[in-house]
């Protein structure tokens, strides 16, 4: 009997030695399981690798994250682990505008705090006005969030659905705004309506700029991709002789600001609108930015004491930052050389345009003064 009992101990403390190794293994593979399938990733971590490109570096590498979201945050992670949180990051899954077609690197998290949100304003226009520049300029501001590419959601990919559009925008917390910039939304006549679809609401700024100097920087940055692009005046001119414009040429038709602005007002009021002078934004930064802050119900925060004119670019540029290297300027890109256009050819522009001119100063109740 005794030796009967500890038969039937013995027994049952290997059935108990079993099952708590087959319960080891489930667990073991579940990890496992879960690690290859990539959802250990959803955890939190403090630090994130990211890959920037120079170019990006060069325009984002000193922007940090509101005071708000430091203090949520409670931050004590060296200074090149808070700059990944910088506003307005580039999402990995950036559109590559230039291509006009999405591409996807990975997605590293960098701010788990806050919600995506759809954007409460979006500066819509026009290419080569100065929207880059302004768009940097801003993301100097605590309370400013934005894409950092062209996502081309309203005249490109719209078929992508709204909720792909919201996924792209950078993390915010309450009080602070999302933005986003695709100068080819003004000029595209299916935006405006959808624009109004995602939020009626939205606010919209349009920076613009002499069309005639705009139609030659437009020409300028196409030339430095296609050197073998016919003269400016053989695409301005239907015919060298007549002197007839052509307004089929996008360089030329971009700077019709009336007509285009006529086709967003038949959706969004005028008090929505903000038109921001490309002139004053390069001779004034500040002044112009403080409209702009305005506009958008920020605190004036961007002021004179960030930027300084660059000589050799021809623009201003941001004042280096504390602790970072260097000043920050827009890429090689910007401020390009102009070629040397007729002057005959300049002027039968100037011609052009001038009702067009007085129309737009009439529309949006400011005098440009490009006459």
């Amino acid at each position: 009997m005794g030796c009967s009992g500890c038969r039937v101990r013995l027994n049952f403390g290997k059935v108990l030695s079993k099952v708590s190794v087959f319960f080891t293994m489930v667990l073991i593979f579940t990890y496992f399981f879960y690690c290859l399938t990539g959802l250990c990733d959803s955890a939190p971590r403090t630090l994130y690798s990211q890959r920037v490109s120079d170019r990006d570096y060069d325009i984002l590498e000193d922007l940090r994250p509101s005071p708000r979201l430091l203090h949520e945050r409670n931050l004590t992670a060296p200074a090149d682990a808070r700059q990944a949180d910088a506003p307005g990051k580039l999402p990995q899954r950036a559109l590559d505008s230039d291509k006009g077609s999405a591409q996807s690197d990975g997605i590293p998290v960098s701010n788990t705090f806050g919600a995506k949100r759809f954007p409460q304003a979006i500066i819509i226009g026009v290419k080569k006005g100065g929207t880059r520049a302004l768009l940097e300029f801003l993301r100097i501001h605590p309370d400013v969030r934005a894409f950092g590419a062209e996502p081309h959601f309203f005249d490109r990919f719209y078929d992508k659905g709204l909720e792909w559009y919201r996924n792209l925008m950078p993390r915010t917390l309450d009080g602070q705004i999302t933005m986003e910039k695709t100068p080819s939304y003004f000029v595209t006549k299916e935006a405006p309506g959808r624009v109004c679809t995602m939020n009626c609401q939205t606010k919209l700024i349009v920076v613009v700029r002499d069309p005639v100097t705009r139609a030659v920087s437009d020409y300028t940055q196409t030339l430095t991709k296609n050197p073998g692009l016919p003269s400016f005046q053989s695409l301005a001119l239907k015919n060298s002789s007549t002197g007839l414009i052509d307004t089929t040429w996008s360089a030329v038709r971009i700077g019709l600001y009336a007509k285009h602005l006529e086709n967003w007002l038949q959706h969004f009021p005028l008090s929505h609108f903000l038109f921001v002078s490309g002139e004053r934004l390069v001779s004034d930064p500040a002044g112009e930015m403080g409209r702009v802050q305005d506009f958008l119900g920020l605190k004036r925060v961007v002021s004179d004491k960030h930027f300084y004119f660059n000589q050799t670019k021809g623009f201003p540029c941001l004042k280096k930052p504390e602790g970072s290297s260097k000043p920050r300027c827009l890429g090689k890109s910007k401020g390009r050389p102009h070629p040397q256009i007729p002057s005959e050819v300049l002027q039968r522009l100037r011609d052009f345009y001038r009702p067009f001119n007085h129309r737009f100063y009439e529309m949006s109740g400011q005098n440009f003064g490009w006459d």
